[in-house]
């Protein structure tokens, strides 16, 4: 099969530092080539992924300006319409309008989505009645805010396994760490508050949001409470150090306070056997496995609590929970699944609520892993 990825121009795929859904298309791009496709990149010039043939488009920069955006969409559409029988299918990342020219083509298309999703632009594709067209969000969290139909389906987000190792008998003044950028809505400010209630030291780790009011929130909250000792901030880690550093941890907090799309530290942290202590919002609920992956919690005490409770999680256990579920050959088999001409549909009829019957919900997910489209 002939496969072409999209993503918006101004961040190089694979990122030179920090990335989330430049990296989720890298890891795609690289699976797809393992199972014997033939893969190619619409991605900002400069990119490359071995194996895979690059069209270059827009230049590295983000964020990008206004008129370079729209400049985009026009090249997109070109591009597009140019090659609208070269391939058999169109993985979408970048902006929806992208694929305008080629929604009434019988071309199958995945649009993805990892942030949030505007429902009028899906009404307004879904009013066009384009052709073998389908939508993934990276959470049900996610999906469950769209106020507009069509065919959806839930992929989460991925890892790749070969990128963490299994850390296991840790000392008993390993750290806790928080991981991501730091700005309120991602809850520094309660990781540390969590680590001085329960005496742990805590490592902190990510780059400092550049919005004047976050780097206020940094230099008023955070910074006076780094101390060295107990509070210590490493800065931005790369893959090798984030890998390092999350192994040697013995959970890390996300303390979030909105509902983020999906927390790929989150899994990162689960690959080095390193379990997750998450405030119940957002993604929280699909990620972490009760007492398997980590602990969901609705507050600080709780989260003080669940921190009393790390020593029951087994890590390799932990680790091979994550694999299991979001390395990226399982996410790269799933995408390749949900709009496959041979895909089998099944429909569950059950009453009340599926999610108190804990039947319903294995057949549901078991069916969905071996590839039915399950309603």
């Amino acid at each position: 099969m002939k496969i072409l990825l999209v993503m918006d121009p101004g961040i190089l795929v694979p990122p030179k530092g920090y990335g989330g859904i430049e990296r989720i298309v890298e890891m795609m791009a690289k699976e797809y080539v393992k199972l014997g496709h033939e893969v190619h990149l619409f991605v900002t010039e400069g990119s490359y992924v071995a194996g895979c043939t690059m069209h270059p488009f827009g230049k590295e920069g983000f964020p990008p300006k206004r008129s370079d955006a729209n400049t985009a969409i026009l090249v997109a559409w070109r591009f597009l319409w140019k090659h609208r029988n070269d391939f058999d299918l169109i993985h979408n990342f970048g902006r929806l309008a992208y694929l305008l020219p080629v929604l009434r083509h019988p071309v199958r298309k995945i649009m993805s989505y990892q942030r949030e999703i505007s429902s009028r632009n899906i009404r307004l594709i879904n009013s066009l009645k384009g052709r073998n067209m389908m939508f993934t969000a990276c959470s049900g969290n996610l999906l469950s805010r769209l106020r507009a139909k069509g065919a959806w389906e839930v992929v989460y987000n991925a890892i790749e396994k070969s990128k963490y190792q299994l850390t296991q008998n840790l000392p008993a003044d390993a750290p806790l760490i928080f991981l991501g950028r730091i700005e309120r809505v991602k809850g520094c400010h309660i990781a540390i508050e969590v680590a001085k209630a329960t005496g742990n030291k805590l490592v902190i780790a990510g780059n400092v949001s550049t919005l004047p009011e976050e780097k206020a929130y940094y230099e008023k909250e955070i910074l006076p409470l780094i101390d060295g000792e107990q509070i210590i901030y490493l800065g931005v880690l790369n893959d090798e150090q984030k890998n390092e550093w999350l192994g040697k941890s013995k959970a890390m907090l996300f303390p979030i306070e909105w509902d983020e799309p999906f927390g790929i530290v989150m899994i990162e942290a689960m690959a080095c056997g390193t379990p997750v202590i998450g405030i119940s919002r957002g993604s929280v609920m699909e990620v972490v496995e009760e007492g398997i992956t980590g602990f969901k919690v609705h507050d600080v005490e709780g989260m003080t609590e669940a921190v009393k409770k790390i020593p029951s999680i087994n890590r390799e256990f932990c680790r091979k929970a994550a694999i299991e579920r979001f390395d990226a050959s399982v996410i790269a088999a799933r995408y390749l699944q949900i709009n496959h001409p041979s895909r089998k549909k099944i429909v569950i009829v059950t009453t009340g609520q599926p999610a108190a019957n804990p039947r319903v919900v294995k057949e549901y997910e078991t069916l969905v892993e071996c590839g039915y489209n399950v309603k």
